[in-house]
């Protein structure tokens, strides 16, 4: 059996919990967007004042900071500071054949944690929430990648 593969199971554990991260950091785009038009606010770019269809009467305002929309945008800040590496650190790990087991606990843990923050970010939850569910993801993402250096050294 091919490590690179998904007839490997611990490679397909990785590449769903890899695929749920990359859809839920997209989706983020898609919730801004959302967001934006939500609230009329929130855009960036000066051109964006000009009429279009979907802007017709475009207002100075629109480009004042919106809470609404940066909330999610910082959200997807977040994603794009800890995902990658949860990306780089998961492929890894799996060439290390770990137990399956410990591989679903992992890849599957760090996707949980991920939506637990996202939850609690999104909800207005405090920093100590926050924090608490961005941990467990951040140690995994460690541990892999200790084990990675482990098995490159061969110890």
């Amino acid at each position: 059996m091919e490590i690179i593969s998904l007839s490997n199971p611990v490679f397909a554990v990785y590449a769903i919990a890899a695929s749920l991260m990359i859809l839920k950091v997209v989706a983020m785009s898609w919730l801004t967007v959302a967001r934006m038009m939500q609230e009329n606010a929130g855009l960036r770019a000066p051109e964006d004042l000009k009429p279009t269809r979907l802007n017709p009467k475009p207002d100075p305002s629109q480009l004042l900071p919106n809470e609404r929309v940066e909330r999610v945008r910082r959200i997807q800040a977040n994603d794009l500071e800890n995902v990658p590496f949860f990306l780089a650190a998961g492929f890894l790990y799996t060439l290390t054949a770990p137990p399956l087991w410990l591989a679903q606990l992992l890849f599957y843990g760090y996707a949980i944690t991920r939506f637990a923050h996202f939850a609690a970010y999104f909800t207005g939850q405090i920093h100590d929430i926050r924090a608490a569910l961005w941990t467990p993801g951040s140690l995994i993402i460690i541990f892999m990648s200790l084990r990675v250096l482990l098995a490159a050294f061969g110890i």
